[in-house]
């Protein structure tokens, strides 16, 4: 049997049943599913030192355990832009359960996230004000602190069946 991450164990054993019983879904291929969880970063003032901005690629890809994508505008040819890597499957479970179970906690007052940050289309948006508080995080290595956004995007229809 191949390896499942822990999170997507718990899906496929309880939550995806509760969650058909709950909706009243009779195929268990249209219960509501993770489909992809996208980490982005802009670059902001980063953009000019391509030092800074590897540094944050780096650090992005060391959060998510996959390479880290560095973004280039449309409208100035080559002008990076931001920093993003787009997770599925086993490494979307992973990263998921090291954000909730070890991740947030670690952050300062943290009161939970919101629940008004859906889309209308059963997908989620939260921003993170610093990266430290990943584990894999080397505080000594880092050139300069930045936030991230991360977009857990589902197959609900709505943001009701999302939640």
């Amino acid at each position: 049997m191949a390896f499942q991450a822990r999170l997507q164990q718990k899906y496929k054993d309880s939550v995806r049943g509760a969650l058909a019983s709950e909706f009243d879904i009779k195929n268990l291929m249209l219960v509501p599913a993770l489909v992809k969880i996208v980490i982005s970063v802009g670059a902001g003032e980063s953009a000019k030192d391509q030092k800074t901005l590897q540094n944050m690629a780096d650090t992005i890809s060391l959060i998510a355990g996959q390479k880290a994508l560095i973004t280039n505008a449309k409208v100035r040819e080559g002008f990076p832009v931001g920093i993003k890597v787009t997770l599925r499957k086993e490494q979307m479970y992973v990263f998921l359960d090291k954000l909730i179970s070890i991740a947030l906690p670690r952050v300062k007052d943290f009161r939970g996230l919101p629940r008004n940050s859906f889309d209308g289309r059963g997908n989620y948006n939260f921003g993170l004000n610093e990266q430290l508080m990943f584990p894999e995080v080397v505080y000594d290595q880092i050139i300069r602190t930045h936030g991230m956004n991360i977009t857990i995007v589902t197959n609900a229809p709505d943001d009701k069946q999302a939640l």
